[in-house]
């Protein structure tokens, strides 16, 4: 960087082809300060400080100094050509390339570098000054001075505002830019005045470090730059454009080309298009696999579960009798279905011979006391493999707490709580905000039109799709508060399934939405979709008939349909408990018996959970780590409901 400064000092100082001083301005990196920072310091776009610093998309140094354009929205800067003895002279300015150069002047690689040498130890860099040999007249060469007039462009300005403020017709505009015909990228320089670009410049200016020498090269980019069909990614924190461009086997141009947005900086939660063909896995999205095959006999396995049976206070109560309260505690019945369910999973562990040693300890826990700790100490249980349960979220963080120094899993059944970070806690109950993200996921997996109906009284869902759903837009409302069908109909696009999510208890406002979207589907196609359970839709005034032409779509933690599996536990539990089994014994199979086969693999229990996700019966474990520590599901069903009126899972 200090290289690039003293260059552009030496060039300012001694000929008059670069910007004067009011447009270019230096900055000092400090420590800590991030590349948005300093745009929004100087009120530019980091594509402009790139633009100027090449090499700062490589990353921020301390104490190097940046170029940082001094911009108040039309700059004009004087080009005219400076002849000498040797030929005429040429300043680099940014993303300019030899072959540019070179096309340019019609002069060959080899008399260029001829006529500067040191371009072939030091190469091209922004405010060298070339000679270009005097045999050569540059194509369409500017007489004396010509003056070109730059825009760049700010947030919520449009080709027919630009236009209008310089005078001219947005057909002049896109003749000088043809980049822009489809679309207005944020902080791209318009030419507003001066020759209109060539094809081949076109490429050179979105993608200004391609190594264009040969046209090959430059159709390859181009093709890059037409790519039809997309999928959508979210960024994660700490994802920058260096290590996105690097995940998709991209340029950082390409990617920018595909998402104009970019030019403002990478933020968190942005929605990027990638091309579908795109050799990776998108969002580093776990592949389901069945552990079954990879079991190792060698080691035996010490698996340990932590259930509040809370015996003494069954024993101690003289009013009520064992039956009375069985029939009142709710937590006592959710505490027995789960070990029941945990039971057969056991039995099934022992019929396929795991080496897996289990025991089970009363933690006679409530939400603000247990036996969690005496247990851990009493029964050396730092030297388990893993420990299923406590069930309340503040007593798996003690155990997680405990245990930690031997990184014994500890894997929580049944709390979504974010409380203390802890890197042995597995929360396998996915988060509200993990539900409805994969229900949005999926849709934009398949290249969905995304649209909301959402009642004003659903504060949390239109709170939720403003800060995580950013592009999402709302169905309007009239002014006597009722559902505008003539917004619904006016955001629907052909040849897209367009997704309508619903969030509405009010009975009126149902109808017209199924009404709107059933008079849609001769011209278009539409699902319905909710992201959380609506009462309302089991109402007799709502034809489930309705339901299952606009094939209603959610997203679940359990699957509602019996699967082949499913059926088999059922079978099994009914033979030894005499009843159907509920969510919770069901959770208690599965949570169990997916921990159990984990602890067999020949790696660790955390290596299995990073390397696969799993599906059980009614349960998905799809676990990533957290950012602050530990893990959490995000193993969610998407489920609809289908014309022969069964709900099944989508695809």
């Amino acid at each position: 960087m200090k290289y690039f400064f003293a260059i552009y000092i030496t060039v300012f100082l001694f000929t008059t082809n670069t910007f004067s001083q009011e447009k270019v301005i230096t900055h000092k990196v400090e420590k800590g300060e991030t590349i948005n920072q300093i745009a929004q310091k100087y009120r530019v776009t980091p594509f402009d400080i790139y633009q100027l610093n090449p090499d700062a998309q490589s990353g921020l140094r301390p104490n190097s100094v940046l170029l940082i354009p001094n911009k108040s929205g039309a700059q004009t800067v004087s080009v005219p050509p400076k002849t000498n003895a040797q030929g005429q002279s040429h300043v680099v300015i940014a993303k300019e390339t030899l072959y540019g150069i070179e096309k340019k002047y019609e002069v060959s690689d080899e008399d260029l570098k001829k006529a500067n040498p040191f371009l072939e130890n030091e190469g091209l860099q922004i405010g060298q000054i070339l000679t270009i040999p005097s045999k050569n007249a540059p194509k369409n060469a500017v007489v004396n001075q010509d003056k070109f007039i730059y825009h760049d462009v700010l947030a919520k300005e449009t080709k027919y505002s630009i236009a209008k403020k310089y005078g001219i017709t947005i057909e002049e505009l896109e003749k000088r830019n043809p980049e822009v015909v489809t679309n207005l990228p944020i902080g791209y320089r318009l030419i507003i005045k001066g020759a209109a670009p060539k094809a081949e410049k076109v490429v050179e200016r979105i993608a200004e470090k391609v190594e264009s020498k040969e046209e090959k090269e430059k159709q390859d980019l181009k093709k890059a730059l037409t790519v039809v069909d997309y999928v959508a990614y979210e960024v994660k924190p700490k994802e920058t454009l260096y290590s996105l461009s690097k995940m998709f086997e991209m340029t950082q141009e390409e990617l920018i080309a595909l998402n104009p947005e970019l030019n403002n900086g990478v933020e968190i939660g942005m929605l990027l298009r990638i091309p579908s063909k795109t050799p990776v896995s998108i969002g580093d999205k776990k592949e389901y696999k069945s552990l079954s095959k990879k079991i190792t006999y060698d080691n035996r396995k010490r698996m340990v579960l932590l259930l509040p049976f809370n015996i003494a206070n069954i024993e101690s109560d003289t009013i009520n009798s064992t039956y009375s309260r069985l029939k009142k505690d709710k937590f006592l019945n959710m505490t027995l279905d789960f070990y029941a369910g945990a039971l057969i999973a056991i039995d099934s562990a022992k019929t396929l011979g795991l080496p897996i040693d289990v025991e089970i300890y009363d933690s006679r826990e409530t939400k603000n006391s247990s036996d969690v700790a005496t247990l851990i100490q009493s029964k050396n249980l730092v030297n388990a493999n893993a420990i299923i349960g406590p069930f309340y979220q503040s007593n798996a963080e003690t155990a997680a707490q405990l245990v930690g120094m031997n990184n014994v899993p500890v894997v929580s059944p049944l709390s979504k709580d974010i409380g203390n970070p802890y890197a042995n806690l597995y929360q396998t109950i996915p988060t509200n905000e993990a539900i409805k993200g994969a229900m949005f996921d999926y849709m934009r997996s398949k290249n969905g039109n995304i649209i909301a109906v959402v009642d004003k009284k659903k504060e949390s869902i239109v709170q939720y799709i403003k800060q995580y759903q950013k592009e999402v837009p709302f169905v309007a409302f009239k002014e006597n508060g009722s559902l505008s069908a003539e917004s619904l109909k006016s955001m629907l696009v052909k040849d897209r399934m367009n997704y309508v999510v619903m969030e509405t208890g009010n009975t009126w406002m149902i109808k017209t939405t199924i009404a709107s979207m059933l008079s849609s589907m001769s011209a278009y196609q539409v699902q319905l979709v909710i992201l959380e359970p609506n009462e309302t839709l089991d109402t007799d005034e709502i034809k489930f008939a309705n339901l299952t032409k606009l094939k209603l779509m959610y997203p679940s933690v359990t699957s509602d349909y019996v699967s082949p599996e499913v059926a088999i536990f059922e079978k099994k539990y009914r033979k030894v408990n005499n009843i159907f089994p509920s969510d919770y014994a069901t959770r208690g199979f599965d949570m169990t018996f997916d921990t159990m086969i984990r602890l067999v693999q020949n790696k660790s229990f955390e290596d299995t959970v990073n390397s696969a996700a799993t599906k059980r019966g009614e349960n998905k474990f799809e676990y990533y780590k957290k950012e602050d520590g530990g893990y959490t599901n995000k193993g969610v069903f998407i489920l609809y409901y289908d014309t022969d009126m069964t709900i099944k899972e989508a695809n």
